[in-house]
């Protein structure tokens, strides 16, 4: 399938620009327009490129870390399936990355918080890294590393 970079380029140009405030916490659900992107990176539909993400963890009052969601049935270590609105919902743990809420279009649904922990432990198991790793302070975003 071919896909149309030029028509996004002009769609994100105009997500930078937008100034809007949006209140969001974690477990909240967005549409948001994820975009074109490269491979097998999770891309957005329709004339706003968007899709369903999950706010993992609020960062700012701008940013957050995301992962992406999809309505076509996944199994495997990297995926879970939570029900969002009535529909089985597929959270893409390999697509985890950080948004800016100027991608931001509507507000789907929030998670049940037992449904957010699950993922947060999926997360935590996946995501390990060998003991021998320099520990950081939880939470903490941009520490120097002098």
């Amino acid at each position: 399938m071919q896909k149309d970079f030029d028509n996004w380029n002009e769609k994100k140009k105009a997500l930078e620009r937008r100034s809007e405030k949006f209140l969001f916490k974690s477990g909240d659900i967005w549409w948001c327009s994820v975009g074109i992107n490269i491979g097998s990176e999770s891309c957005g539909k329709g004339v706003t490129f968007r899709r369903p993400v999950l706010v993992v963890r609020k960062l700012s009052s701008v940013s957050f870390i995301g992962i992406p969601l999809s309505t076509q049935p996944k199994i495997g270590s990297w995926f879970s399936s939570v029900l969002v609105n009535g529909v089985t919902q597929f959270v893409l743990l390999y697509q985890i990355r950080m948004f800016h809420v100027n991608r931001f279009q509507r507000r789907l649904a929030t998670l049940e918080n037992k449904d957010l922990i699950e993922i947060k432990q999926k997360l935590e198991t996946l995501l390990e890294f060998p003991n021998n790793h320099r520990s950081l302070n939880s939470g903490s975003v941009g520490i120097s590393q002098k």
